[in-house]
């Protein structure tokens, strides 16, 4: 398999990022990594092993990133709209510096064929890939989160601004009317998936807040609940990775 390390200087995060790429062609997948996780995470909890046929094949190639949560959702220094506009930042970062060089390095890798980006992650990187799927849908056309949380709730209570309110899908998306995004969002493939055992009751909970809130803006998703025994936990989401990567290419 073909490992690339890569640290880049971000221009508008001011510092260092570090990634790491998995494989050598096929459908492009970015990945986030859990709450003050690090981009080596995907790697160390054996979601590159459990992917590694789809990987070896070159029917899948894994940008596997780093993320702010010091800084931003999971500070303890600054407040709730420093730290909004911190992640803010990021959104930059990822959207302007990070996807550029995936759409750009998988056309290259996949014979001149324009690429959209299947995007995922587990439980903060779960929220961190619907986020960046319904507020930017035209890159991607897969989202496959597992365990994640859709609001901001969790991280800033009832507090809201204009910049929180955009990354909080279950608050915006009831009010947006947009047929290009909406129109985006019911051509690409919807994926959560949850568990109903241990520390999965908030991801419950807002997991059937937006699969009400799908259905309610006709957008086609498939929502599932794994079993009463199913944690909040790596060796599960290994399992889920597997099926539903290995169903969509």
């Amino acid at each position: 398999m073909r490992i690339n390390y890569h640290k880049e200087y971000s221009y508008h995060l001011h510092r260092d990022m570090e990634y790491k790429v998995y494989g050598h062609a096929g459908k492009p997948i970015l990945v986030f990594p859990t709450s003050l996780g690090r981009f080596y995470q995907y790697e160390d909890s054996g979601m590159i092993q459990t992917l590694s046929e789809f990987i070896d094949a070159g029917k899948l190639q894994i940008w596997a990133c780093d993320t702010l949560d010091e800084e931003t959702f999971f500070s303890g220094h600054w407040n709730h709209e420093d730290k909004v506009q911190r992640h803010e930042q990021y959104d930059k970062y990822i959207m302007q510096e990070l996807i550029p060089g995936i759409l750009h390095s998988s056309k290259e890798n996949n014979g001149g064929s324009d690429q959209k980006i299947l995007i995922s992650g587990c439980s903060m990187g779960a929220y961190y890939s619907a986020s960046f799927f319904f507020r930017h849908p035209h890159v991607f056309d897969t989202l496959i989160a597992l365990s994640g949380v859709y609001s901001t709730y969790y991280f800033f209570g009832d507090y809201m601004s204009e910049t929180v309110y955009l990354n909080s899908p279950l608050h915006y998306l009831p009010n947006l009317t947009d047929d290009d995004y909406l129109n985006a969002y019911r051509s690409s493939r919807i994926i959560l998936c949850v568990g109903q055992g241990a520390y999965e009751d908030e991801m419950l909970h807002e997991t059937r807040l937006l699969q009400d809130l799908l259905r309610r803006k006709h957008i086609p998703a498939q929502i599932d609940y794994w079993g009463h025994d199913v944690d909040h936990d790596w060796p599960w989401w290994n399992k889920q990775i597997h099926y539903y990567v290995g169903g969509c290419l």
